[in-house]
């Protein structure tokens, strides 16, 4: 086949044009209705978040409720705090493919480590509780893009020709794989 009959065709297509994740440790301050003695437990729950497109990246945007089991008056009562936090996570794109079609993008956010307390500890004035949260988040952003196939012409002398593609998937070859360490480095 003669490098004449080959022609490059441009298609559009929705594809992921940007990639981003972020970590980050924050400190909360929570106020307990009394003045706690010792911390005997803290957690976040019911966390919720939505993906929201930025000038700098991708904005996780959400709340969580932070519980505090601490002891007062002497260690002899015990109580629960609760608090509501909202937050704005910005992560930037590390991959960002320039030639999107801004008018098309569509963003979404996954918690790869969802907001965990890491230490709580009672704050220097003694009236309050210093909550370290861990949170990961990693953003895609899907927008349509355009790509370059190649096309032949004149194909008809390839359909009478029977192909073969050897995928590995008869042999094996593919099992012991980790698709997480492929994932990992296309990050």
């Amino acid at each position: 086949m003669a490098d004449r009959d080959l022609q490059c065709r441009e298609i559009i297509t929705k594809a992921v044009c940007g990639k981003g994740r972020k970590f980050s440790q924050v400190s909360h301050m929570v106020s307990p209705p009394h003045a706690p003695t010792s911390i005997l437990g803290a957690w976040v729950i019911n966390h919720q978040y939505e993906a929201v497109k930025s000038a700098d990246g991708i904005e996780v945007v959400g709340t969580y409720d932070i519980n505090i089991w601490y002891s007062y008056n002497k260690n002899t009562q015990t109580d629960v705090a609760k608090e509501t936090v909202s937050y704005v996570e910005t992560v930037g794109l590390s991959y960002l493919d320039s030639k999107h079609r801004p008018a098309t993008v569509e963003v979404a956010a996954e918690a790869t480590q969802e907001p965990n307390c890491v230490e709580a500890s009672i704050s220097r004035s003694g009236g309050g509780v210093v909550i370290r949260v861990e949170r990961e988040f990693s953003v895609e952003m899907v927008a349509e893009t355009k790509v370059c196939v190649v096309v032949c012409q004149n194909c008809d002398d390839l359909a009478d020709k029977e192909f073969e593609f050897d995928g590995g998937e008869e042999t094996g070859e593919f099992e012991d794989l980790d698709p997480d360490l492929l994932d990992d480095e296309l990050n």
